[in-house]
């Protein structure tokens, strides 16, 4: 039986299923190799060469793969049609090779499919091929360009740059972005500016609104009624004067559908319409891809199989009739930068099925395709037919002049099934309906109301609108889109606040430190222009080795330059570049540099050891004036500086507050050589940090307080404030380790609970251990892990309700209900919990079947014993 070979154990019992008996299907689980996360993997100096090492968890695949071909001899490589599934193809041949499990004698073929149905995949295995070499030079160049921007860039930042994480190739560029339109946003000045609308009755008593669009015989522009002075007066004018119908224009207009998704503008709508995150479409994508109802996700191709548009108007013409099938199918072309047409649109396998009829039994997923199914049937519709209707009405001296506007849908064409979202919410006063007006008809004026505008700042972005931008500019792949937005999320460099990305300050230091030393690298152009060239390279027109010659020539000299610098010279560059954002003008004119405290020193940027950034003087330590990072103003709200604050003195210490890792505590005393961790007491969280006393500090660090000797066994007993809140412990007094400990209702219990109440909690915490041990019972239960197999269960935790797989428990945040949560949604936070905690999914083995014990030999019978004589 020839061994195929795919990514997923959900793809590999699909196909299994279609090739029956005569195959054996395996599943790689992914990439099998990788280039090991240390300096050296890739050697600019031995023509780039890369040392790839298979991961722990893909040895045993690799050897069941290896055992199957020992079997048979014959391998069939069938991973994703895209570059990354040729990568794969080609690192499994490569390490089955150093295994000598592909013997000089064992064919190798690949084939290919972009849907996982009978028809495709039988389809694809009459028609093998090599692995596409071209394709995987441009995957190697990728990966070669990723790892030398990380491994390289990443350290400069560090030493460079305290506090940041890391830089990426792509990753870089794309926070730029986010950081560059938050700086847009800050240097806006709104304008203000007026409109005057007006409520008309017609001769039939229907109700119209109209606005003024002539004054004084002028066209009005939008921003010559610049005031409510102004503003009253064209209100006056229109309230003195009769007003006629001038004139009635209606003129048709078509509406054509959108193009079928891609893999972005799947992420894009899936976002608009149901609040998905990029990496959560494409998990419910991938499910769908493995079960074979849609075609595969990963694409930047917007065409359509001809056997697919055929489907497509069959089904059109079944369910809506002829008049919604167009005379000609529609064809769409692709206007992203670098796109890669090769592949066909995300669309379903089966045109003929609904959401409906799928039965799809995860929400998320039945949500997605349902959207998906709709796209592509309404993508080969009719368009929508309109009417748009213009009436002006004027005064008899032409003095002004109103317009009112709107539209009749005809025929709705497409949008009986599907209408595009829209990622920031327009009004369009050309969607109303207008009521019936005849030209010379007199309108009578129920109400004008003059309107007060500003202008508004650009938009921050959504991950959708991130997405969109990204495609247009030629940043990054389909495949990587959603990792992309992703990890500047997980690095502490933005925040998603109401469904918009925020820089962090992180963010925004990185960004300035790149843009001046490293500007060709986070061009948008350059980042784009580089794509090209991996494009040339996957077509065979590039040599993969010649563009990371040319990158590396430069980049290691841009390098080496930004190392030369020192941290007081890449602050203080970093301090102009960011002058708008921490040190805007005083509206006096005085510099705002110049430190409030001390009248003398200059104010800038200083990073702290822990990570981020503060603002200091220039005069430290004689002056240690600081302010937290951002605009004046904008301090943080516990009050605490990153030196901390001194609340005042306590037989003969000084009592602080700092911000620590962990939240801010109470300290006593100051860290010295000789006393480098002295007393300190978390601020609970109860507590408001800015009202701490210096009172309330020496309170909290005189715990933990002793209560007394337990009455039964003399064992101190203690009363304190831990990680999970008030507390008591029955503990030895040398070591405070090990013991009981029971929980307090209310913080003030600490400084107030007897021996009694303790005694009696400590005995109902002994008694409560009778159930420990139990297996704990799940609340709801999921299903099996769809990749790798377990039970994937819901359980009610001390702090929470949690879902857990395997050993991996991931918290149910808040946004999810418990009792509606999925198992998609559950994979997804399993995986997120997982990537955190460096922690690798991988299927669980069978346990081993238990040989049966070996038989007793029946015992020998024993020989009568000899008569005595």
């Amino acid at each position: 039986m020839p061994v195929v070979v795919v990514e997923s154990p959900a793809k590999a019992k699909t196909i299994n299923k279609y090739l029956g008996s005569d195959y054996t299907v395996l599943a790689s689980y992914g990439h099998v190799r990788d280039l090991p996360p240390k300096d050296g993997s890739v050697d600019p100096d031995e023509d780039f060469e890369m040392q790839w090492e298979v991961a722990s968890d893909s040895k045993k695949h690799i050897k069941a793969i290896a055992d199957a071909l020992a079997e048979d001899n014959n391998l069939i490589l069938a991973t994703d049609p895209d570059r990354e599934g040729e990568a794969i193809s080609w690192h499994l041949e490569e390490a089955l090779r150093k295994r000598k499990s592909i013997k000089k004698d064992t064919p190798v073929s690949r084939v290919v499919f972009n849907a996982i149905t009978k028809a495709a995949v039988t389809e694809a295995m009459k028609n093998p091929r090599q692995v596409d070499q071209p394709l995987v030079d441009a995957y190697l160049a990728r990966r070669a360009l990723d790892y030398l921007v990380g491994f390289k860039l990443s350290p400069v930042l560090w030493r460079r740059l305290p506090g940041a994480k890391s830089a990426g190739r792509v990753q870089s560029v794309t926070l730029r972005l986010i950081v560059e339109r938050e700086m847009e946003i800050e240097a806006f000045n709104n304008r203000e500016y007026w409109s005057v609308k007006a409520q008309l009755e017609t001769p039939r008593n229907q109700s119209v609104e109209a606005r003024l669009t002539v004054l004084a015989g002028k066209k009005l522009e939008k921003f010559d009624l610049e005031n409510a002075t102004q503003a009253e007066m064209a209100q006056q004018a229109v309230m003195s004067r009769d007003l006629t119908v001038k004139s009635v224009e209606a003129k048709p207009a078509n509406r054509n559908p959108s193009a079928p998704f891609m893999t972005s503008t799947l992420q894009q709508e899936a976002s608009r319409k149901f609040g998905f995150g990029a990496r959560m479409t494409m998990n419910a994508a991938q499910r769908l891809y493995e079960a074979g109802l849609i075609t595969y996700m990963r694409t930047d191709g917007i065409d359509m199989a001809p056997e697919a548009v055929t489907a497509a108007r069959d089904a059109i013409k079944d369910k809506y009739g002829t008049e919604y099938v167009p005379d000609k199918p529609r064809i769409y072309k692709n206007k992203a930068k670098n796109a890669q047409e090769a592949h066909e649109c995300v669309r379903p396998t089966d045109l003929a099925l609904s959401a409906e009829d799928a039965k799809i039994a995860d929400p998320d997923q039945r949500k997605l395709y349902d959207l998906i199914y709709k796209r592509t049937i309404s993508s080969q519709m009719e368009a929508a037919r309109m009417e748009r209707t213009t009436v002006d009405i004027a005064s008899g001296d032409g003095q002004v002049e109103l317009r009112a506007t709107g539209q009749v849908v005809l025929f709705d064409g497409f949008l009986r099934v599907y209408e595009e979202g829209r990622d920031d919410e327009v009004v369009d006063d050309d969607d109303k309906r207008l009521a019936q007006m005849n030209e010379g008809e007199a309108m009578a004026k129920t109400s004008v109301t003059p309107e007060q505008h500003f202008t508004q700042p650009p938009p921050r972005y959504t991950e959708a609108t991130l997405v969109k931008r990204m495609e247009e500019l030629g940043i990054g792949r389909p495949s990587t889109y959603a990792s992309i937005v992703t990890t500047i999320q997980d690095r502490e460099y933005v925040r998603k606040d109401k469904n918009r990305l925020i820089p962090e300050d992180k963010g925004r230091l990185v960004t300035a430190f790149l843009t001046n030393y490293f500007r060709k690298y986070v061009g948008y152009d350059y980042t784009a222009s580089l794509e090209e060239e991996l494009d040339h390279v996957s077509a065979g027109d590039a040599n993969y080795k010649k563009v990371l010659e040319n990158f590396w020539r430069d980049f290691k000299v841009t390098i080496d330059e930004a190392m030369d610098n020192s941290i007081t010279e890449v602050l203080e560059k970093i301090n102009d570049v960011l002058a708008p954002h921490i040190f805007p003008p005083n509206e006096d004119g005085t510099d705002p540099r110049l430190c409030p405290n001390c009248h003398e020193g200059r104010l800038s940027m200083r990073t702290a050891r822990s990570g981020g950034a503060f603002i200091g003087c220039s005069r430290y330590p004689d002056c240690k004036y600081t302010r937290a990072f951002g605009p004046p103003g904008a301090e943080d709200a516990s009050g605490i500086p990153p030196e901390g604050k001194m609340l005042g003195e306590d037989d003969g210490d000084k009592i602080w507050i700092h911000k620590g890792r962990f939240g801010p505590y109470a300290q006593r005393g100051e860290v010295t050589d000789d006393n480098k961790k002295p007393p300190r007491q978390s601020i609970p969280k109860e507590w408001a940090p800015e009202e701490v006393t210096l009172e309330t500090a020496v309170k909290l660090l005189a715990l933990p307080r002793l209560i007394g000797p337990h009455p039964e066994d003399g064992v101190n007993v203690w009363a304190n404030i831990g990680r999970y809140g008030p507390y008591i412990k029955h503990a030895d007094t040398t070591s405070f380790k090990g013991g009981t400990n029971a929980n307090l209702e209310g913080l003030d219990e600490v400084w107030e609970v007897g021996m009694n109440r303790a005694v009696q909690l400590l005995a109902e915490k002994v008694a409560s251990r009778g159930s420990r041990g139990k297996a704990a019972t799940p609340i709801k239960e999921l299903g099996e892990h769809p990749d790798v197999g377990g039970p994937l269960n819901v359980f009610d935790g001390k702090y929470g309700p949690y879902v857990k797989w395997d050993k991996i428990n991931a918290t149910i945040p808040d946004t999810i209900e418990v009792a509606d949560i999925t198992l998609s949604q559950a994979v997804t936070l399993i995986e997120e919990r997982a990537a955190k905690s460096g922690k690798k999914i991988a299927p669980k083995e069978a346990a081993a079947k238990k040989k049966p014990a070996a038989k007793k030999k029946p015992a020998a019978k024993k020989k009568p014993a000899a008569k005595k004589t």
